[in-house]
């Protein structure tokens, strides 16, 4: 399937964007089968892979969100949002958002507003580079309706969201 170019921070290839064979994973941050396998691939195969088979095998993450984790659109979001802002940092952020993956089960989030979980991913994202105070401005919901008066304005990843899981 391919990858449009302003996505490309999906892409995670040994050495090579254009490998012989690519490995699609699709992904929910808040669901605990695709931390398993994501940790596997990432520190485990991929080292593997950029040993003996470099330039011949890619990985693409693909945002897979499930809706039965309320919290799973929004941390897809913060993925987003570091594609935009630093692509070479989403593998990482990913990595790093897995390995926190419990703050955001049901439970840990079911009280918390919106932009309230929008900051506790930030503080993730600043961990692995990316610049916090951009992420929040990209992700941040507003309170107040547009200037044509709708209400259900999103914020500045959700068109980007919508192309990826189309």
């Amino acid at each position: 399937m391919a990858l449009a170019p302003k996505f490309a921070g999906h892409r995670l290839a040994a050495n090579n964007i254009h490998s012989v064979h690519t490995i699609e994973l699709y992904l929910d941050y808040v669901c605990p089968f695709s931390a398993k396998l994501f940790k596997t691939i990432y520190t485990g195969v991929l080292p593997l892979v950029e040993k003996n088979y470099a330039g011949k095998v890619q990985f693409i993450f693909r945002q897979q969100i499930q809706p039965w984790h309320p919290s799973s659109t929004l941390t897809h979001e913060a993925g987003v949002a570091v594609l935009k802002l630093a692509p070479e940092k989403f593998w990482p952020f990913s990595a790093a958002l897995f390995d926190k993956q419990k703050d955001f089960f049901d439970v840990n989030v079911v009280n918390q507003p919106r932009n309230q979980t929008y900051e506790k991913l930030a503080e993730i994202a600043a961990a692995t580079g990316v610049d916090k105070k951009e992420f929040l401005k990209l992700l941040h919901v507003s309170d107040e309706p547009a200037e044509d008066g709708s209400l259900n304005i999103g914020n500045g990843v959700t068109n980007d969201l919508k192309l990826l899981v189309k």
